[in-house]
């Protein structure tokens, strides 16, 4: 994709997850890969404001922190380019305080395996980021922790991240974290979930390979 394709695929991502549910406000931020540079959403604009020109641009190389735009970027900026710059396999970032997964983050409850679908994020669990306050390298730190072998992270007291290979599977990847973050929710209130096993949800994981569902069809809904 062109870079002002790019541009214009953030703010309509960024719409339509507010538009969904997945965020509310300007609480959430996305980021993608683009050459040597990272495009992501400027600080405290209203996406229905947002214009393509407004996405900053960070290098992923160089001077850390640096920027260009008429917009200063996310204050969470620091996580996104650090997941960015360790994890070649990841083009994009998508940050929400969706309801669920901000819920079991305020908790502190990891997601274990109680549907096969954890699979999807490299795991038999999503982890529990340790908290540090919004924009901080600790934060930034504690995120790359959480992330070591998987694809997406509940943030604590905060919120959640997820990450894919581009936007469109990101914003799949977020999606999902709701979803299962709400089905594990209400597991808890009947009496919690049956887990599986860890060599069911390796097997669920090395059958997604063929499956396609992480290069194909990442807006699919579940098999």
């Amino acid at each position: 994709m062109s870079e002002p394709a790019i541009r214009q695929s953030i703010i309509d991502q960024c719409r339509a997850m507010n538009a969904s549910g997945l965020n509310q406000g300007t609480s959430g931020n996305i980021s993608v890969r683009h050459g040597d540079r990272m495009l992501i959403t400027p600080s405290a604009v209203p996406y229905d404001a947002m214009t393509p020109d407004m996405i900053a641009a960070m290098p992923l190389e160089g001077e850390y922190g640096s920027w260009e735009g008429p917009r200063k970027p996310s204050t969470e900026w620091r996580f996104h380019l650090d997941i960015l710059r360790s994890k070649p396999e990841a083009n994009a970032v998508v940050h929400t305080h969706s309801t669920y997964a901000t819920i079991l983050s305020i908790a502190h409850k990891p997601i274990p395996a109680c549907h096969y679908m954890i699979a999807a994020f490299g795991g038999d669990d999503v982890r529990v980021c340790d908290y540090a306050r919004y924009g901080t390298k600790e934060l930034s730190d504690n995120v790359l922790a959480a992330l070591e072998g998987r694809t997406a992270c509940l943030m604590a007291n905060h919120g959640m991240l997820a990450t894919g290979s581009s936007l469109e599977k990101a914003m799949w990847a977020a999606v999902e974290l709701e979803t299962i973050s709400r089905q594990y929710y209400h597991a808890l209130l009947i009496g919690g979930p049956v887990v599986l096993p860890a060599e069911e949800i390796d097997g669920v994981r090395k059958g997604f390979a063929s499956y396609g569902l992480q290069d194909e069809r990442p807006a699919t809904a579940r098999r």
